[in-house]
């Protein structure tokens, strides 16, 4: 099984470069960052975890410069967004953003995304929360378009693009419906989750990694419905504290990678365990 992490990184925690370099010198298989653009101050949308919202949200790194770093100075560690909040984005940009950082690290990126959960920081960039699920399924058509090997048009309701030169490619090959980086949703489990997974992605991204005994095989029974090749399905469990038995468990499941959460603090704390946080010792 893949061990993989994921970590809030910050202008106060450790740094891209230096935590990458240590995952891959300890046997870690990649570095998955999550993303806000900024955190307003109203706080009406309640944290999904409870209580009060970690600070850390509102001092995240921009995902694609760290990772851009994190692959500069490695040759094997996998690479991930988890979650890029694709509503948030230009597609167009967006596109020259991924297929680039793939394209210079041969193929490591995976683009976790998401549909978010913030209602202000979605609304500053003028998303209607009510049809964002569209938008992001809109947004990644028109990027595909643009991923294709031929100058391909997109017409859809959010957005449009003319066929285009448009370089470098995602060094991945088109698979199935499935045209771009490695692409895994995040969210939780139900009908209209895994419809977008089977029509446009490779797998689940489920946070924290519960209740998966029972929604996977429903995962697997949409995917199957579509077509989709049974041993082509992807569920990596994401932001995963570790536990006795977890990893048994997940592969139970024929689960082979699982992103474990790491502290967001400095050098020292990330290394090795603090508290009850998982640090880079913590990796059985």
């Amino acid at each position: 099984m893949r061990i993989a992490t994921t970590i809030f990184l910050t202008d106060e925690t450790i740094t891209p470069v230096r935590l990458a370099r240590q995952l891959e010198q300890r046997g870690f298989a990649g570095l998955y960052l999550p993303e806000h653009t900024h955190i307003p101050v109203s706080r009406q949308t309640p944290y999904p975890a409870g209580g009060e919202l970690p600070p850390e949200y509102g001092r995240t790194l921009d995902p694609f410069v760290a990772l851009a770093q994190a692959a500069a100075v490695t040759e094997h560690l996998a690479l991930g967004t988890g979650i890029t909040l694709i509503a948030q984005h230009d597609p167009i940009d967006l596109a020259k953003q991924i297929a680039t950082l793939d394209h210079l690290s041969a193929g490591r990126f995976t683009l976790g995304l998401g549909f978010g959960w913030n209602v202000e920081e979605a609304a500053d960039h003028g998303v209607d929360w009510r049809t964002r699920r569209d938008l992001v399924r809109d947004r990644m058509a028109l990027m595909r378009a643009l991923w294709s090997d031929e100058p391909t048009a997109y017409e859809g309701e959010f957005g449009s693009v003319q066929a285009s030169h448009a370089y470098p490619k995602p060094f991945q090959q088109p698979r199935g419906p499935v045209v771009g980086p490695r692409t895994l949703i995040g969210g939780a489990a139900g009908p209209k989750l895994f419809a977008h997974i089977v029509e446009y992605a490779d797998g689940w991204l489920p946070i924290g990694g519960r209740g998966l005994a029972e929604s996977v095989p429903k995962l697997r029974t949409a995917w199957e419905s579509a077509g989709r090749d049974p041993k082509d399905l992807q569920v990596v469990p994401y932001a995963v504290l570790p536990g006795t038995g977890k990893l048994a468990h997940y592969a139970d499941l024929g689960i082979e990678e699982v992103v474990l959460q790491l502290p967001p603090a400095g050098e020292a704390e990330v290394r090795g365990p603090a508290g009850n946080a998982p640090g880079l010792n913590a990796k059985e």
